[in-house]
């Protein structure tokens, strides 16, 4: 599980593969491909061999697209990357594009008339499609699907697919029977005018039959498929690699168990049935294949996500007990980096290193949650920064250092991000860091109507930043999945419109931010669960609230208290204070004696 520093990218993958490539595309008579991030699953992390958008550019983000013709090629990233990307990537080679909704049909409709685009469908959503479709037709470009992906047949030394043993994951982790909730999502199937659902995400794979795999980085599921009928039967496809002694006696009769060949003779033979399917989750290999086998396509969402979402009373007491584990050992963490670290200055490879050990240390930890972060100075500038071994620095007096990290257990996924100073800090550090803080504290403490979405939240967030003239340029909140991954759908807290209401038992994240190029970062992160509020006498709607899950001190040499209001100091004594009573019988000796110290009151 050790993290790994040396398998990264460099700005010359793209001087080495686009060739390749083009090679490729012109024997397809191509004359331009698209390059999405996502693989055949719509992964956000992506096993090796599906890592085509970094083997063609460079570019190792975990959002992102290309587009390449003949004699040029563009990328496209959000605000997380932009920095990243011009790292990665050769910029004699590459133009750069914001990544939004319409920024790859934007490209297309640039494109002279009569070229041809290839795309695999394998790795589009129906959605993205139909927006490059529609700019195709405006200026007269073809869009040509392929099967056979120019990047697979150029990638000579391409790993080979992961085939990890998928397992059961008990009931008493999961809280619900694999039968009951299948016979929950064929209730929903019904309930959608549909006969059957297929379903593709591996979270809810894994969900659904109570198994996890290690298909996919980081995250413990299975790569497979599923089709799923009204009555609650299912058939799960995986490759027979991964099936374990016991899993089929695990799944039960009515369950079939079948290699992942069988899929396409088992869509064909939903001919002239009402098939439910989720254009957001299924890529359009998935709509062309029923449509051509004659089914009639309910388009919807996953059936299992808002299910997988709303975690039952076993996930949240059990994410609870990761967090307090996962509390213990970022105690250990923090009190090095407080202590010990200050003088030796580590660089971020002996900061990464020294968590891990501290999570391992638990004897619970099956593997992080994601690859750590831990951006010393201008490093931590980059949101979603990970060391490697080009760009790997010390910290250094004066400057900050920001760590994210989660771990997976059986029970839950933990992700928790601090700031601390190194040495004495700023008063600009100080100023940022508050603001940061003031942001954090009113997305804990928040009461809202039921029926509130994470987008009508997100502003208050970000109104310290804004009474500043600042802002962060990525989501204030992401859901967490139960010994998932730590990305989950369909909640999230940000500015982009999601009208998915917040539901009781989602849990989210709540880290907003502060980034000052070339300089240092600032982010506090924290997980969530929401949960019924109590309506104040008078009050007249149900009302939603948030239990905060992850206990770790906030770094208070970094806190401007005259900036923070008595209602904002109280909550960082009683965050502190509870952090003490529940993490302080978890650790001893010195690392006990610094907690009680930085859970003092302000």
């Amino acid at each position: 599980m050790r993290q790994t520093f040396d398998q990264t990218t460099d700005p010359g993958f793209g001087a080495r593969h686009l060739p390749l490539l083009r090679e490729r595309m012109a024997a397809q008579g191509l004359d331009a491909f698209l390059i999405p991030h996502e693989d055949e699953h719509q992964n956000e992390y992506l096993p090796e061999a599906n890592e085509r958008l970094a083997w063609a550019t460079g570019f190792s983000g975990s959002a992102g697209a290309a587009a390449v013709t003949a004699n040029a090629a563009t990328i496209f990233v959000d605000g997380r990357y932009t920095t990243q990307v011009a790292a990665q990537t050769d910029k004699a080679l590459f133009d750069y594009r914001e990544l939004t909704a319409d920024g790859m049909a934007d490209w297309v409709a640039d494109q002279p008339k009569g070229s041809v685009i290839g795309y695999d469908p394998r790795l589009h959503s129906p959605d993205a499609l139909a927006r490059l479709r529609r700019a195709a037709d405006r200026v007269s470009v073809e869009l040509k699907p392929v099967m056979e992906n120019p990047i697979d047949l150029a990638w000579e030394d391409r790993p080979d697919q992961p085939a990890a043993p998928v397992v059961p994951h008990e009931d008493r982790y999961a809280g619900e029977s694999a039968a009951s909730k299948r016979a929950r999502i064929g209730q929903a199937v019904a309930r959608a005018g549909a006969e059957a659902a297929v379903i593709t995400a591996p979270s809810s794979i894994a969900w659904l039959f109570n198994i996890r795999g290690g298909d996919v980085i980081r995250s413990p599921l299975p790569i497979g498929q599923a089709i799923v009928d009204a009555d609650g039967k299912a058939r799960l496809f995986l490759d027979p690699r991964k099936v374990t002694d016991g899993l089929a006696s695990w799944l039960r009769n009515e369950v079939s168990l079948q290699p992942a060949e069988a899929l396409p003779a088992a869509l064909d033979a939903l001919s002239g049935k009402a098939v439910m399917i989720d254009p957001a989750q299924s890529s359009a290999w998935y709509f062309d294949q029923l449509d051509q086998a004659g089914a009639r396509i309910v388009r919807g969402m996953d059936p299992c996500a808002l299910p997988r979402a709303t975690k039952n009373a076993v996930e949240i007491e059990g994410s609870r007990q990761a967090h307090l584990r996962d509390g213990a050992a970022l105690a250990t963490f923090l009190h090095w980096v407080a202590t010990e670290a200050q003088d030796t200055l580590p660089d971020e490879r002996e900061i990464v290193e020294k968590l891990e050990a501290c999570r391992e240390a638990t004897g619970a930890l099956k593997d992080l949650s994601f690859d750590t972060i831990a951006g010393a100075g201008p490093n931590g500038a980059l949101p979603h920064y990970k060391p490697t071994t080009e760009t790997i620095r010390r910290i250094e007096k004066g400057s900050l250092l920001l760590v994210d990290g989660g771990g997976q257990y059986l029970d839950g996924t933990t992700d928790v991000t601090r700031t601390m100073a190194v040495g004495e800090p700023t008063a600009e550090q100080k100023d940022r860091f508050t603001r940061v803080l003031k942001g954090h504290i009113a997305m804990a403490v928040v009461r809202f109507p039921a029926g509130t979405t994470g987008h009508q939240l997100d502003a208050l967030a970000r109104l310290p930043m804004w009474e500043a003239g600042l802002d962060y340029d990525h989501g204030t909140g992401h859901g967490v999945g139960s010994y998932l991954g730590v990305h989950e759908g369909p909640q999230r807290i940000a500015k982009a419109v999601n009208t998915q209401p917040l539901l009781e038992g989602m849990i989210l994240s709540n880290e907003p931010g502060y980034y000052k190029p070339g300089h240092w970062g600032i982010r506090i992160e924290t997980l969530q669960v929401v949960t019924p509020a109590v309506v104040p006498e008078g009050g007249e709607r149900p009302m939603h609230g948030f239990e905060q899950l992850t206990f770790a001190p906030i770094d208070r040499a970094l806190i401007e208290v005259d900036l923070l209001t008595p209602a904002e100091r109280a909550y960082v004594d009683a965050y502190h204070a509870e952090t003490w009573a529940k993490i302080g019988p978890l650790v001893a000796g010195e690392v006990k004696s610094w907690l009680e110290q930085a859970c003092a009151p302000l």
